[in-house]
């Protein structure tokens, strides 16, 4: 398996585009995750069925966040991606989380080139706010069965602002 923090680049997250890597397909319990050193995907641990993962779940790669790893991102499209495929992905917001007490950022990505609805979603509010609804109760619940209240989930920003942390976590990766 190639190395996607050496094959790929952060994207052209300056102008809104970025290369992201899917770790969680939408709808699955199996919490994988990049393992950076090994260059390989890993199974973590595996989540409660009620807290199947609402959206695609990748990484940036060529970034580290505040927390150590790949910056995170929600990939929004209404199919599941299988782990390890990666797409250019269009900047539309940021969720700001909080994870034992460490920030843990999640940007909200479009595919760059979705035929079904790339022409209509262009921002969080094009998503709706029972979407962001369902993303705020996920991350702020799901880790409850464990560890209750570890989560907390601080807010949303625009594409600006996520295009600013994406720009610190890429800075932090090159260090």
């Amino acid at each position: 398996m190639a190395d996607f923090n050496v094959v790929l680049d952060p994207g052209d997250y300056q102008n809104g585009e970025v290369n992201t890597v899917v770790e969680i397909p939408q709808g699955s319990i199996l919490k994988i995750e990049w393992d950076r050193e090994r260059a390989a995907f890993m199974l973590d641990r595996v989540e409660p069925t009620i807290f199947a993962k609402p959206v695609n779940y990748g990484f940036i790669p060529g970034s580290i966040d505040e927390d150590g790893d790949e910056l995170d991102a929600l990939i929004v499209v209404h199919e599941p991606i299988p782990t390890g495929v990666w797409l250019k992905a269009k900047v539309i917001g940021l969720l700001k989380f909080q994870d034992d007490g460490e920030m843990d950022h999640k940007i909200i990505v479009v595919p760059a080139d979705d035929r079904n609805t790339g022409d209509m979603i262009h921002s969080l509010g094009d998503l709706g706010a029972r979407w962001k609804q369902q993303i705020e109760f996920h991350f702020s619940h799901y880790k409850d069965l464990k560890k209750p209240g570890s989560t907390a989930v601080l807010g949303w920003g625009d594409a600006e602002e996520a295009k600013q942390i994406i720009a610190e976590c890429v800075a932090r990766f090159k260090k």
